[in-house]
């Protein structure tokens, strides 16, 4: 149940976040950083050349310790 949980919250602010930013390469750190949050993923497992963007992603989150 909590990871249901996670991942409609991770959803959603992924989904809010790709509205706010520009298409391409932002939508694929939007989704890896909803992957993050909701724990499918680690940072170390996001492709290096879109890291910058998914930390940048996180740490508007208020998230950014995901990113180490």
């Amino acid at each position: 149940m909590k990871n249901k949980i996670l991942l409609g919250m991770a959803l959603v602010t992924g989904a809010f976040l790709v509205f706010k930013f520009k298409r391409g390469e932002k939508d694929m750190a939007v989704i890896y950083a909803s992957l993050i949050v909701s724990g499918y993923k680690t940072f170390g497992q996001v492709p290096k050349v879109i890291q910058a963007q998914v930390k940048e992603v996180l740490i508007q989150l208020g998230l950014g310790e995901l990113a180490e």
